[in-house]
């Protein structure tokens, strides 16, 4: 089945922001703006907030709903759609969070599983998920699948199957794992009728080559060029700019991966102007000579020159 031409599609490149905070660790949403500018002029399309590197699972339910309204009125009107999470282990919190989405004018809704009392089969997952989806007033729902972290891993597409007809207004999945199997069942399931956005931003090539058409990912606030160009350059049948870009991906995920990805991402955004200030306990932010090692790894890889917009 295909979709409908006017159904909501993620569609590109959208950024998971960072959360600023101030060096106190309250909320400074007086950058939201700038960092949605930047976002557009850097080609992204939509921007994925309170996630795992919007720290969400670590704000307060006023903190995120707070969160999501600022970006709510910086995006109004302009090129970047809103996604925003809604993910909680308490359900009702997060069907307090959906309900506020919609309110505030969010493009769409997503929420990850509870990660401590934890879904054993799809159909408990499904029915976890239910009220939720309905909780955001008829927004799109994204399922965000990312089993490293909630642990998880049930099939997303038996999940699909068993969903179409028990979550409303599911329009298809947040897919961060490395299981390329599952991914493309998901994108066979139901007749195609569910946008499966890719997540692990350093395999977006391999997610291409199997028919990705959309991505969220955390190195897109600060490096989304480089993934445009592969993104281009694969649609252009041109595989060696798109190997190469795909080499720069590599290169800056390991940089990430050695230290930490969210506390090095964060810093990162600071060597680009855009200082979203600290991490939030239990993740340490890099210390100053971490920072400078950073900056001399990214120096060591060429990173400015690859992340600036062609």
């Amino acid at each position: 089945m295909l979709r409908p031409m006017n159904e909501f599609e993620l569609g590109g490149l959208i950024a998971a922001p960072y959360t600023p905070l101030r060096a106190d660790g309250d909320l400074n949403l007086e950058l939201v703006e700038k960092l949605a500018r930047a976002l557009e002029a850097d080609g992204v399309r939509g921007a994925f907030v309170c996630g795992t590197t919007g720290e969400g699972p670590s704000l307060t339910t006023d903190e995120r709903m707070n969160v999501a309204a600022r970006w709510a009125e910086v995006c109004r009107g302009g090129k970047l759609k809103l996604i925003v999470h809604v993910g909680h282990n308490s359900q009702r919190d997060a069907m307090a969070l959906a309900a506020h989405a919609k309110k505030v004018g969010a493009s769409a809704i997503a929420a990850m599983p509870p990660s401590f009392f934890k879904p054993a089969a799809v159909g408990q997952l499904a029915d976890f998920m239910s009220p939720i989806a309905q909780a955001g007033g008829g927004l799109p729902f994204y399922y965000y699948h990312i089993p490293s972290m909630t642990g998880v891993s049930l099939s997303m597409a038996e999940f699909l199957e068993t969903s179409a007809q028990r979550v409303p207004h599911l329009r298809g999945i947040k897919f961060t794992h490395n299981d390329l199997m599952d991914y493309q069942r998901c994108r066979r399931a139901c007749d195609g009728k569910y946008e499966i956005a890719w997540g692990l931003d350093e395999m977006l090539l391999a997610a291409l080559a199997v028919g990705a058409t959309s991505a969220v990912g955390s190195t897109y606030n600060y490096a989304a060029p480089i993934y445009v160009r592969m993104i281009d350059a694969f649609r252009a049948r041109d595989m060696e700019t798109a190997r190469m870009c795909a080499s720069h991906s590599i290169d800056l995920v390991a940089i990430l991966l050695k230290r930490g990805v969210l506390r090095t991402g964060k810093a990162i955004m600071a060597t680009r102007g855009l200082d979203c200030g600290p991490t939030r306990l239990p993740v340490i932010p890099l210390s100053p000579q971490e920072f400078r090692e950073v900056r001399q790894a990214l120096e060591g890889i060429g990173f400015v020159a690859r992340a600036n917009s062609p």
